[in-house]
């Protein structure tokens, strides 16, 4: 069992925070407002709700599913609490188009996982589940076509603890793709520039950006 803090209680926080309890994990859900998130997983157990700064620090592993655009600033924030833990982060930084959809790079040439690493200098960043909806994160065999997750990270321990975190989620490994360091997350933070087309044409019905062979 692993103590698990998921920043973020929205559509992504609260279907890891519950694929991950269900798993066996202790899940601390940090919220801006504790009293009134969760989307009714408050009393669910092995789920605790409480806010940012206690999540991170009462966590061996941090999950970073807040914002993209805002991820920077807030993680910054949580520095003393972050030192020495893996964050684990699942953002895009987009700016929104006027439909509400992800538009052009916060960092173009770079990436949010860069910029958290920056940082957050004591802390171990590892990048995956970016390239994909929400509900294919902790379902992905439902998808007709195995999916794949690719993780990004300069620390190999760090990334073994989250494949091992992925495994928990329904990932078998032949689907798991590790890039290799903090760097090559540029590479899949930008494949979110297909998402909107995809969401227009298609609507939001679960899919991801794969690797086949």
């Amino acid at each position: 069992m692993t103590n698990i803090g998921i920043l973020g209680a929205g559509r992504v926080g609260t279907n890891l925070a519950d694929k991950l309890a269900a798993a066996g994990h202790h899940v601390t859900l940090g919220s801006r407002s504790p009293q009134s998130d969760g989307n009714g997983l408050a009393g669910t157990p092995r789920i605790v709700l409480a806010d940012h700064r206690t999540a991170a620090r009462t966590a061996d592993v941090v999950i970073n599913a807040t914002p993209g655009d805002t991820s920077l600033a807030r993680m910054g924030d949580l520095r003393t609490e972050l030192s020495g833990k893996i964050l684990v982060d699942v953002s895009n930084a987009t700016r929104d188009t006027a439909d509400g959809l992800p538009g052009e790079l916060c960092y173009p040439g770079s990436s949010l996982a860069e910029k958290l690493q920056q940082a957050l200098p004591d802390t171990h960043v590892v990048k995956t589940l970016n390239t994909m909806l929400f509900m294919v994160m902790t379902a992905p065999e439902t998808l007709a076509t195995a999916p794949t997750a690719y993780v990004s990270g300069d620390d190999e321990t760090a990334k073994k603890t989250v494949v091992g975190l992925l495994a928990d989620l329904g990932w078998q490994s032949r689907w798991i793709e590790d890039l290799g360091g903090i760097d090559t997350a540029r590479a899949t933070e930008a494949m979110i520039l297909v998402v909107p087309h995809v969401l227009r044409r298609h609507g939001f019905k679960p899919f991801a950006v794969s690797l086949s062979r």
